[in-house]
């Protein structure tokens, strides 16, 4: 078995961040001013792509099956299978693509949104002398360049604060920065810089200030993961590969070379996800890109084959965007076990993470308590006392499987290097196997060459660096004024479809909704908190969407902001998707409960419901249960022990406040622990002292009962003499 080792890359990334208008606005010029990439744009020589659109999956699934034989069939949907896609059809080769889920489905969305070149790693160079370590950084660096050139709409420079606490640390890290700098050169987004304390507090100002000395901050790109992943196959499927979602490999197809005698994988057996149909797919050379799956698809091809991947979990935790600045990140560089934690602004939240621990390959991987608790308690270490960091303001977390290389004898993740690898089997199959987000461009290029040159194909230089992904080439800072000003949509929205679709935004704008408003004109959202609009949804198909779990996660990246608002937003979105591809009333249902299960257990809602439970104790000082019961007892007039939706109805209409009935039963059912309809005194005391422990917040039930019981006190009865004697 032969291993070619690849350019190496730099720390997992990933990422998505809704991009302030001054955020573009520095980044179109320091793309201008600074980054002068040291070569000729391939794009240059391209022709443009064969399809204005992507063609739909019906037409994807007819070439898959009609075509007689393929130069290249990935299996993968990741960034790194469609990269690898990518980089293939631009160079003529024709192409197929399948993904057994949605593309990005795995580790490529649950990642740190960030696109960098790894600074941790170029201080183990340093220190070790390591060559490798020094070219995987330098490589890195280059790609973050060429990604931030490629799809502006999709990513930005981004300041991270690295704090100081120790005055020796200060000129140790600013030389270790400097040269991070250095090594970037011509890509280098913009100069690091040191700042005072006072200034570092200015910047940041919810920072713990004790013993601080000062601050580095330096740039890395940060990116919408999910969205960026999507791009890339979108551009494949325009410039005319056959990419395809929910195509399941169920086994690898072989022939005798009549040259050599030898067996050689030539295709394979593809099964459709949603309609069971099956088929062969026929190709010269097939390329396993399946991240931490790597090894089943290599036992497809070989049952002895040697695990050459070792699955680390990485886990994220969105909390509110009070937590940080909106446009400065925070790194801690060694914490309490020695791994690095990322605190960064993303999409007007918090993201914080990661975890990198040992864990089984599995397609629903969970976010665990501990690990949880164990970033959460690492931000309690960096933000000031006065900041209460509260497990109740988890709104969302979820756990990415990384798919290291590795000797199978490791034991220590940590200390394994993301390089990637090139792995030949005896019988042809390509596998691209480890790697991070950065470097997926470098990584694809290096697995079709190594197809080109296994198999003999007749293709050209890669053609990828420089080369527009969708919504990218006629994208602007300024693209969402005009969709504000030529269609009525809300500034807020505008902004978020200009940073999410690029030049695209226009083709979702012409199909949003009038709202009946005198402003905005158009654009219903789906979530009034956040800047997603129906229109979405039905553009979300044609790019492929073909679950409420697509469209949550991944065409929105709503279920990764606030598990709480998707699962409120999905009735909506599943009857929209339900009318635009005919679902009955069984599928809609089915499609509810599948949405909602993920939310459960994949985005965190399970730890989130868990602070809560029937076993909860009650810790209260009698004061306060005497205050809570009597504040539960102005809507349990009838002193039944609990109460239902009739019971805050009449309280509300009481105040004149009007709220519909489904938004009421929400709210009660997030309380509700046994699910009989009504919430009872013991599991509303539990709710205040989960609220008091920090283990809860933002409950809608415990907010919309203060409120109440603070207007009827208000409402003080007038005395008979002064009503003009009670005529």
């Amino acid at each position: 078995m032969a291993f070619q080792k690849a350019v190496k890359g730099t720390i997992l990334v990933g990422g998505g961040a809704l991009v302030t208008v001054l955020g573009l606005s520095q980044f179109a010029h320091y793309r201008r001013k600074q980054m002068n990439l040291a070569y000729v744009k391939a794009a240059d020589y391209i022709s443009e792509p064969v399809n204005r659109e992507p063609p739909s999956r019906e037409a994807q699934l007819l070439t898959l099956q009609n075509t007689s034989e393929f130069d290249i069939l990935v299996i993968g949907g990741g960034a790194t299978g469609s990269g690898c896609a990518l980089d293939a059809v631009t160079r003529g080769l024709k192409t197929a693509l399948v993904e057994r889920d949605d593309f990005s489905s795995g580790t490529s969305s649950r990642s740190t949104k960030l696109i960098h070149g790894g600074v941790r790693y170029l201080q183990k160079a340093i220190m070790k002398l390591d060559i490798e370590q020094y070219r995987m950084v330098k490589e890195a660096l280059h790609e973050r360049a060429n990604l931030l050139e490629i799809a502006p709409h999709l990513s930005a420079p981004l300041p991270i604060m690295l704090p100081v606490y120790k005055w020796w640390q200060l000129p140790y890290y600013w030389v270790g920065i400097k040269l991070y700098d250095l090594v970037a050169g011509s890509n280098c987004l913009k100069s690091s810089y040191v700042l005072s304390k006072s200034r570092a507090l200015e910047h940041f100002p919810m920072l713990q200030k004790d013993k601080l000395v000062g601050a580095i901050v330096y740039y890395d790109g940060q990116h919408n993961d999910a969205r960026m992943n999507l791009a890339i196959a979108l551009t494949a499927a325009r410039y005319g590969a056959a990419t395809a979602n929910y195509m399941e490999v169920v086994s690898l197809l072989k022939k005798t070379d009549p040259q050599t005698g030898k067996v050689r994988v030539s295709g394979a057996r593809c099964k459709d996800v949603l309609t069971g149909q099956e088929f062969d797919v026929r190709a010269k050379c097939v390329i396993n890109a399946t991240g931490p799956f790597t090894d089943s698809v290599r036992k497809m091809d070989d049952k002895d084959a040697a695990a050459i991947c070792q699955p680390s979990a990485g886990v994220h935790i969105v909390m509110p965007g009070y937590y940080s600045p909106e446009s400065m990140g925070l790194l801690d560089p060694a914490t309490s076990d020695g791994r690095v934690i990322f605190f960064l602004p993303w999409q007007k939240m918090t993201i914080a993470g990661t975890t990198d621990t040992p864990t089984d390959v599995t397609h629903h991987p969970i976010p665990s308590e501990e690990d949880i608790n164990f970033i959460l308690n690492e931000v309690r270490n960096y933000l000031s006392c006065d900041v209460e960091v509260r497990r109740g303001d988890v709104l969302a977390a979820w756990s990415g499987i990384r798919p290291l290389v590795t000797d199978p004898k490791s034991a220590d993740t940590q200390s394994i290097s993301r390089n990637h690898v090139v792995d030949i089997s005896e019988s042809g199959l390509i596998t691209i196997a480890g790697g991070k987000w950065t470097t997926y461009r470098s990584m694809a290029e290096d697995t079709i060459n190594a197809a080109i040159k296994t198999h003999d194909l007749k293709a050209g230089p890669s053609r990828t660096v420089g080369l527009f992904l969708q919504g990218g080439k006629d994208w602007s800072p300024t693209l969402y004024i005009r969709l504000v000003q030529d269609y009525g949509l809300e500034s807020e929205v505008a902004q978020h479809l200009a940073a999410t679709y690029g030049d695209k935004a226009f083709e979702v704008a012409k199909m949003a909704s009038v709202t009946g408003k005198r402003w905005p004109i158009v654009g219903v959202r789906l979530v009034s908190e956040f800047p997603y609009i129906e229109a979405e949804v039905k553009y979300g198909i044609k790019e492929y969407a073909c679950t409420a779990v697509d469209m949550i996660s991944r065409r929105t990246r709503l279920a990764f902001l606030n598990v709480q608002a998707a699962e409120e937003a999905l009735p909506r979105i599943v009857e929209l998707m339900g009318r635009e591809l005919n679902w009955d009333d069984y599928k809609k249902q089915e499609q509810l409960e599948t949405a909602r299960k993920f939310l459960y257990y994949e985005m965190g809602y399970k730890s989130r419901s868990e602070q809560l439970t029937d076993r909860s104790e009650i810790s209260l000082l009698p004061s306060d249960i005497d205050r809570y019961k009597k504040r539960f007892h102005k809507f349990d007039a009838d002193q039944k022990g609990f109460i239902t939706i009739v019971d805050v109805q009449r309280v509300l209409e009481s105040i004149n406040v009007q709220m519909d009935e489904n938004t009421l039963h929400e709210i009660l059912n997030e309380v509700d622990l046994n699910k009989n309809g009504q919430v009872e005194l013991n599991e509303f005391l539990q709710l205040m002292s989960a609220i008091q422990k920090g283990r809860v917040s933002g409950s809608r039930l415990a907010i919309l009962m203060k409120t109440a019981e603070e207007n009827l006190d208000r409402r003080v009865p007038i005395p008979v003499d002064r009503s003009c004697g009670g005529l």
